[in-house]
């Protein structure tokens, strides 16, 4: 119970006929749910964004429509790029996501799904739920992708983690908005009793003086010049402009989203640099990012895709599945490093292309190994120190 409750409790006892207006004065602490997303959204959507950016390479294999389907247009709602950023936000988010092939060759991400497990036989998925619709046959295992982000730590973590968060949260905002409340007093000379007086509207005194000051509240909130006329027997008098306000309640609240977005990016593996957008060390964290969170996640994506879409025998003949452009990296920032590799016959040129995220060449001389003289083992008699 507020004090403010027990004050007008023990008036009304001595004078049940005395009037006390009755204010709100205080509410619940609020669930603070959107910092959960906020923080989750702005960490998994940044690294599904890069990961949209990934093309799928089918090497060897001629004649086929998944270059068309995995890069161009995967279902008639979903570019190549939308698609794979919902995909690995729907991994990263729920742990899993589940992909099937409808009848006519489109790749569909399901909403929701039951998964029955086997020991020795496919798994099934069964209930597939895309959008509305709600597919009554079961997928198998090898029908379907199916890629598990094997993180689940992240959302029992972060489950406890926010609800300590929102609590204090909702405590720094209370105190933020105190501090930067309107604050006054009213002053009613009344003789009589201001319940029992009522007006042609059957509203007493009481309730007409509660709505003449609700009037003042939203003329000083909402304007930002309110001129209030002054009535015989009632002063009000406003306090907020006599006390400086402080920012460091607002400036606790910037701090508190920002540790929650730092808290989410440590556990996925993203430098909080980048989310930032802080150029400072920008090439370390970028180097540090794919290390830590993507090359992971392409392995898995490369690893599913090769099992789903090459048969063994494709695989054995040389068929391959690589994943390019995902953060590509300037081959001008490289150029004496990619020199050194191809001059001591460690690269080809093709390999480079390829660690690069480009494209092979067709050009037969492009997969030679040539050595330059100063890696050349050096002959007898010959001490010339060329380079």
């Amino acid at each position: 119970m507020w004090l403010w409750d027990l004050f007008k409790t023990s008036i009304q006892k001595e004078n049940p006929n005395d009037w006390v207006p009755d204010f709100d004065l205080g509410e619940d602490t609020a669930q603070r749910a959107y910092l959960k997303t906020m923080a989750k959204d702005t960490v998994i959507n940044f690294v599904a964004r890069t990961m949209s950016t990934m093309e799928v390479e089918l090497q060897n294999k001629d004649g086929t429509e998944w270059d068309y389907i995995l890069n161009v247009r995967p279902n008639t709602d979903q570019t190549a790029a939308d698609f794979w950023q919902s995909f690995f936000y729907r991994l990263i988010d729920e742990n899993e996501v589940l992909v099937i092939l409808a009848d006519d060759d489109q790749l569909l991400i399901a909403d929701d799904f039951t998964r029955k497990e086997y020991a020795v036989f496919d798994d099934l998925f069964q209930n597939v739920r895309v959008k509305d619709y709600t597919f009554k046959k079961s997928f198998k295992m090898s029908e379907v992708i199916y890629m598990t982000y094997n993180n689940e730590k992240l959302e029992r973590w972060t489950k406890g983690l926010f609800n300590d968060y929102s609590e204090l949260f909702g405590r720094v905002m209370e105190v933020a908005m105190r501090n930067n409340q309107i604050r006054g007093s009213v002053s009613v000379e009344q003789t009589g009793s201001l319940k029992d007086a009522r007006d042609e509207n059957g509203k007493t005194r009481s309730e007409r003086l509660q709505n003449y000051i609700d009037k003042i509240y939203h003329s000083f909130r909402t304007k930002s010049v309110a001129i209030v006329a002054k009535t015989k027997g009632f002063d009000y008098e406003e306090y907020t402009n006599k006390a400086a306000v402080s920012t460091q309640s607002l400036d606790e609240l910037n701090k508190l989203k920002s540790t929650l977005i730092d808290d989410v990016a440590n556990m996925i593996g993203v430098p909080t640099a980048l989310i930032y957008g802080e150029k400072a060390e920008l090439n370390d964290n970028m180097d540090a990012f794919r290390k830590l969170c993507l090359n992971s996640i392409v392995k898995k994506v490369k690893d599913e895709l090769t099992a789903k879409l090459l048969t063994k025998k494709e695989y054995q003949s040389g068929v391959r599945i690589e994943i390019r452009g995902v953060m590509r990296r300037d081959p001008l920032e490289l150029a004496e490093s990619i020199d050194k590799l191809i001059a001591s016959t460690v690269f080809t040129g093709n390999m480079i292309l390829q660690e690069l995220g480009y494209p092979k060449s067709d050009d037969p001389e492009m997969d030679k190994r040539r050595i330059t003289k100063n890696y050349q083992e050096l002959k007898g008699g010959d001490t010339s120190d060329e380079t």
